[in-house]
């Protein structure tokens, strides 16, 4: 993905995420005559769904991982025609840092001027860092979502990866992580990843922690999205094809190894998500991979005083309208962010983001007054699958106990599960008050590996989404070269270099 510039320093519209949402929400934005600023992470489009090698890479693009390339492409090329004609600007290896938005002349209005995102700049990689400014007369918020990992003996070692991190090193590297890999935890996703891996040689095990007949309340949204079922029975057909065992009802509930993983314990589970007695038994593996869902990516919606509201999930995620508009005028949202639903659903959330963008701009639909029909028709329907979905793969309630007291459970500060007990039993409520006696969640990652252990240990208690003023961290020598100053000085023109 090749950065593109305009002549204009503030766009109409930037996007943050380059992935399924952001990519509906710039190209219709394009299509119907704005310009655009997208703003992602990684080097080329399409996020972690529709991750890709790198453009002129000879590792095959491994089509065979993908779904929907045709929206992709269509998509991509709408974006990228755009940036050739110097209507959308491109910025790869991006990260927005931070943003504020800017005091609203009365409440439930616009804001005045343009808003600020502040992004840092890694495309021309470590130690070459710089920050920039982007001015936006709108802001469409699609920055996804990261996997959930729990914590059990050994997760710490190499070779235990999230299930996220196994298929992003096929979709990306073409890399097969391990010839021996055991892929758990609960939930759809794990099938692509263990059909993609075992097509690729290696002999996989597959453990689902619950029961298929928890489907059974859902049965109706399936039946709403018959391409789903389709999709379904792929992937049913090549794990027999590849000779993949499905174990239901256990989960990976400890790693061995000395430099690297070895081995894992696999465990029956009973109807509270605790170790059947006896059941253990141990597999050789030279790679694992665990997938409990999803947490949205919720850092800049927070930042900015976007309103959160509960998901059908149990995660937090911003509450839109009917338009994908947020509580804080000027921003929207889309995808992962407003609740994990699939990449389908992404693709018409923010589809539904740039045409809200459009009305409010006093621009016609691109869309058509039908085809919104037929989207928001569309958007009911996952919502109740991804509904459905999260009812039937719940975390069990039980997985606390298969973590010991030795068991790591902060990585970057190097907190255990005996420190989170202990801590809880001194008095601590809640993820905050544990952070606050033992430092689990104030390292590199900022709690976002560990939160969710914390809280299965300790309890949520207040339940709130932490603030992170920065996202996203920011070398000291970025801010010096790129003249920075502080988010509260955003009014005057001059103290970053804008893009």
């Amino acid at each position: 993905m090749r950065p593109e510039t305009l002549r204009d320093g503030t766009v109409d519209v930037a996007v943050v995420g380059a992935g399924p949402a952001g990519l509906a929400a710039a190209a219709v934005a394009l299509l119907g005559g704005l310009t655009v600023a997208l703003v992602d992470a990684g080097q080329e489009l399409g996020g972690q769904f529709w991750r890709r090698p790198p453009e002129g890479s000879a590792v095959d693009p491994g089509d065979d991982l993908h779904h929907d390339l045709a929206t992709y492409r269509s998509l991509a090329g709408t974006v990228r025609s755009a940036a050739r004609d110097g209507r959308c600007r491109l910025l790869p290896g991006h990260h927005v840092w931070t943003a504020v938005a800017p005091p609203a002349t009365a409440p439930g209005e616009r804001p005045q001027g343009p808003l600020p995102l502040h992004l840092l700049d890694r495309s021309s990689g470590p130690g070459r860092e710089r920050t920039l400014r982007l001015d936006a007369r709108h802001v469409v918020l699609a920055t996804g979502a990261y996997d959930r990992p729990l914590p059990f003996p050994g997760w710490d070692l190499p070779g235990v990866y999230t299930a996220g991190g196994l298929q992003a090193l096929l979709k990306g590297g073409g890399v097969r992580a391990g010839s021996r890999v055991v892929v758990g935890g609960t939930g759809p996703f794990l099938l692509p990843v263990a059909t993609g891996l075992a097509a690729r040689g290696a002999s996989v095990v597959v453990c689902e922690a619950n029961d298929p007949r928890r489907w059974a309340c859902g049965a109706g949204a399936a039946l709403g999205l018959p391409g789903k079922l389709v999709e379904g029975a792929g992937y049913a057909a090549a794990l027999v094809r590849h000779r993949v065992p499905v174990l239901l009802r256990h989960a990976v509930t400890a790693a061995h190894g000395t430099d690297r993983v070895e081995a894992v314990t696999i465990s029956r589970l009973d109807a509270s998500g605790g170790i059947v007695p006896g059941s253990d038994r141990r597999v050789e593996a030279d790679a694992v991979g665990t997938g409990w869902g999803f947490v949205p990516q919720l850092d800049l919606a927070v930042t900015l005083g976007a309103d959160l509201v509960a998901s059908w999930d149990g995660n937090r995620v911003v509450r839109v309208d009917e338009w994908q508009r947020t509580s804080v005028p000027g921003l929207s949202a889309a995808g992962e962010v407003c609740g994990v639903g699939g990449a389908q659903l992404a693709v018409r959330e923010g589809q539904l983001a740039a045409e809200g963008v459009l009305r409010d701009l006093g621009r016609p639909s691109v869309t058509g007054e039908r085809g919104l029909a037929r989207v928001r028709g569309a958007v009911a329907r996952h919502r109740r699958f991804a509904a459905a979905m999260a009812h039937a793969h719940p975390v069990p309630e039980g997985w606390t106990a298969w973590v010991d007291d030795a068991t790591t459970v902060c990585r970057c500060e190097e907190v255990c599960a005996g420190q989170v007990r202990r801590a809880v039993a001194d008095g601590a409520v809640g993820v905050r008050q544990v952070k606050q006696l033992t430092r689990a969640g104030m390292g590199w990652c900022q709690g976002r590996m560990c939160a969710p252990a914390v809280a299965g240990l300790a309890g949520p208690g207040e339940g709130e989404v932490a603030e992170r003023l920065v996202a996203t961290p920011v070398p000291l020598g970025a801010l010096a070269r790129g003249n920075g100053s502080p988010p509260h000085t955003l009014s005057r023109p001059a103290p970053e270099e804008k893009v």
